[in-house]
């Protein structure tokens, strides 16, 4: 009989912090610039391990998608997909109208969720100036955005 697993998507807690920045590293996803955002930051966790992760970067409305990452053994379940809608929950209530996303391996992937490619000039200045675009993805990274109608706020 196999061992019952209790999965939650809950805010990091300070205790986490270095799990959620395993998950990151262990999927290729950088770190730089989350620490000053980790109010903002989910986590998913399987019997108290972190086995995912989602944040927000919030500047004014609009907000940076980063940092969604399902550890191995969960890819393919739908916890990607949880995580994602639970950041999108998150937005709303801080009444984010835009959400941006820099991606290298998933801009197939996002669509799904109403995502669309943008040109990075496009993208509103202040996010433009995060680590993330500003230094820890590359130029190569596909810029997406999702906008929030009024009524979702």
């Amino acid at each position: 009989m196999q061992p019952e697993i209790t999965l939650s998507i809950e805010a990091v807690a300070p205790g986490d912090v270095a799990a959620l920045y395993n998950l990151l590293r262990a999927s290729n996803l950088p770190i730089d610039g989350l620490s000053a955002h980790l109010t903002d930051t989910l986590v998913a966790k399987a019997n108290e391990q972190v086995v995912g992760s989602a944040a927000l970067e919030r500047y004014g409305h609009s907000a940076l998608l980063r940092s969604v990452a399902v550890a191995e053994p969960w890819r393919g379940t739908g916890l990607g997909r949880q995580l994602v809608e639970s950041a999108f929950d998150l937005a709303r209530r801080q009444r984010v109208q835009r959400l941006y996303l820099l991606t290298e391996t998933a801009a197939e992937w996002f669509p799904r969720f109403g995502f669309v490619p943008v040109e990075r000039s496009a993208v509103d200045p202040a996010v433009r100036q995060s680590v993330e675009f500003a230094s820890a993805c590359p130029d190569s990274a596909q810029a997406m955005l999702l906008t929030f109608a009024p009524t979702d706020n």
